[in-house]
């Protein structure tokens, strides 16, 4: 019993990296696309859409190649409503990222944590931990006042409201996550995605692309890192789900608004303000808490 219960703790611990870890990559993923659909680079919300889906398909392509038996999916159906589920999200977001700016966009996106968890409590009978509550709704606080920059003017556009729907899907995508996670492997979950998700997203890429050889290789170069990116967080946080519950991983969720907030101001040159780096603090006390008194001590 020790030695399992060491074992077990040092998954959670290599889990909670990677949540970290992913939310970096999906930080840096969103600055990235939100520089990319300003005027003059020519991208659109459904072009980063679809490179990112093209991209994520061939490295895992070639993955699949390497690595004799990576591939091996299993629960067909639930593979494929995480891909589709995850192609409203990627086009949803970006859009909402192309209209609004990027701290109102995190802010209405940032709620799918909290609606993954409610969904959690009837697909999986999960029950967090009054803990595990406090930290999600202390985080959750930080977040507001990071991306709200000490004010709440938020308005219902369009940017709003497909901001709002991506919030949705990306719940439903992170509870199939989990559900996948007992017969799936990341990568195998991670292609269909893809696979599934393109469809999806095509329909909204049909504008005329960027041209590759008219002073756009510096635009594209960027476009396949946030691609890379994108595909870096993906594995990682679905790595995660396959150790901790839905609900402890939305504590670690709320740390990707806040890289977001953090890589603007010297990126995208967005302002700091002080009611926003208290809610970094606020953010990463509560995510310290849920970590250490969050989940249920087995007897």
């Amino acid at each position: 019993m020790p030695a399992s219960i060491a074992l077990q703790s040092r998954r959670r611990l290599v889990a909670r990296v990677e949540l970290a870890g992913s939310a970096f990559c999906f930080g840096l993923m969103a600055i990235l696309a939100r520089k990319l659909t300003l005027p003059g680079l020519g991208f659109t919300a459904g072009h980063l859409a679809v490179l990112r889906f093209v991209v994520g398909a061939l490295v895992s392509l070639a993955a699949f190649g390497l690595i004799p038996g990576l591939y091996r999916p299993r629960h067909y159906r639930l593979l494929v409503t995480r891909g589709l589920s995850g192609g409203a999200v990627v086009v949803l977001y970006f859009y909402a990222l192309a209209h609004i700016p990027a701290g109102e966009a995190g802010i209405l996106y940032n709620v799918f944590p909290v609606i993954a968890v409610v969904m959690s409590l009837a697909l999986f009978k999960e029950r967090p931990t009054i803990h595990l509550w406090l930290a999600i709704l202390a985080a959750s606080l930080g977040v507001v006042m990071v991306l709200g920059q000490g004010h709440l003017g938020l308005g219902l556009g369009r940017g709003e409201l497909a901001a709002l729907a991506a919030a949705v899907f990306a719940a439903t995508s992170a509870n199939a996550i989990r559900a996948a996670r007992h017969t799936e492997n990341a990568a195998t979950i991670f292609f269909f995605f893809c696979l599934a998700g393109l469809p999806v997203v095509v329909p909204f890429a049909l504008s005329p692309w960027p041209s590759l050889f008219h002073g756009g290789l510096g635009a594209w170069g960027l476009a396949v890192l946030m691609s890379l990116l994108a595909l870096g967080g993906q594995i990682l946080m679905s790595e995660a789900y396959g150790t901790l519950s839905v609900s402890e991983a939305a504590v670690w969720l709320q740390l990707l608004p806040i890289v977001q907030y953090l890589l603007a101001v010297p990126m995208l040159g967005e302002r700091a303000t002080g009611a926003g780096l208290a809610g970094v603090l606020i953010t990463v006390a509560g995510v310290a808490y849920g970590t250490i008194l969050g989940h249920r001590r087995r007897a």
